[in-house]
């Protein structure tokens, strides 16, 4: 299995790479974003031509996202989800009608300077009394809207603040901590079927597992094709993107986060994520800081 990846060499320099058994070998960009502006066919060109093993010694992984790159998530594409929003909401009949719409939900979620990837803490609302973790299969996107490869996003969101008024989404979905992206990067090639997958979540408290959950992407209500084209009407991504497909995972209305806890996310034939969890963004900032 080979990934693409973003990592920070020993002098500190962020740089791209094909990585395979632990074996590091750079692409010929200088960043995600550079090769983003590639077509797929280009890219694997460049990821057959990879050079040389590089030393890991020193190295570390980033998330794949650079440059001017958004990640971007659907709402309400899988039954559970449609489910769980009419658990938690005091208008359950529009999610419903979004479920069933022939538009689909989609909304801005991070920036590239913002997202936290594995190891990284994310973080739950400090005026939010109940926070949940949402895996999702998210695709990463040229800059012409094709498909690259897979990634794990974690949609970390508050239930309480969405589920008062919908109209408070942005507040309960877009805050410093909410997007972690795995840093792993499967590529599209190498996935024949990326609606036959299957999802699995942990949620660690005090190392014990107080919620697990798994799903397959063979029940997303929409075409990963049509949310792609959604998305790209009428707006430009000139350095890829990332779009999150939808979670079919949510924790009960008694099941919320934690500070402390821990999350697991594992797509199969895509890759994994873990994701310590704090409350506020003081945390965040400093190991956005720190990289």
């Amino acid at each position: 299995m080979s990934h693409l990846v973003r990592f920070a060499d020993g002098t500190g320099t962020s740089r791209v790479g094909l990585l395979t058994d632990e074996q590091l070998r750079p692409l010929a960009v200088a960043s995600m974003s550079e090769l983003l502006r590639r077509p797929v066919a280009e890219i694997r060109e460049l990821a057959d031509a990879a050079g040389e093993p590089v030393s890991t010694a020193g190295t570390r992984l980033l998330p794949p996202l650079d440059g001017r790159m958004e990640v971007w998530a659907a709402g309400v594409t899988y039954l559970r989800s449609e489910e769980a929003r009419r658990e938690e909401s005091a208008d359950e009949d529009i999610y419903a009608r979004v479920y069933r719409a022939e538009r689909p939900e989609l909304f801005f979620k991070s920036p590239a300077w913002r997202v936290v990837t594995d190891g990284e803490p994310i973080a739950i609302r400090a005026d939010s009394a109940n926070n949940v973790p949402e895996p999702e299969l998210g695709l990463l996107l040229t800059g012409t809207g094709e498909i690259a490869g897979y990634v794990v996003v974690d949609d970390v969101s508050s239930r309480s603040i969405e589920g008062e008024n919908p109209l408070y989404l942005p507040q309960a979905k877009i805050y410093t901590g909410s997007c972690a992206v795995s840093a792993r990067v499967r590529p599209a090639w190498e996935v024949p079927d990326p609606l036959s997958l299957d999802l699995r979540m942990r949620i660690l408290r005090d190392g014990h597992e107080v919620f697990a959950g798994e799903a397959s992407t063979a029940q997303l209500n929409r075409k990963p094709a049509t949310l792609v084209e959604y998305l790209w009407r009428d707006n430009d991504f000139p350095d890829g993107a990332v779009l999150s497909t939808g979670t079919s995972v949510v924790p009960g209305l008694d099941q919320g986060l934690r500070p402390g806890d821990v999350v697991e996310i594992e797509i199969g034939e895509v890759g994994s994520l873990r994701s310590p969890v704090v409350v506020g963004a003081g945390e965040v900032r400093r190991a956005l800081a720190a990289r």
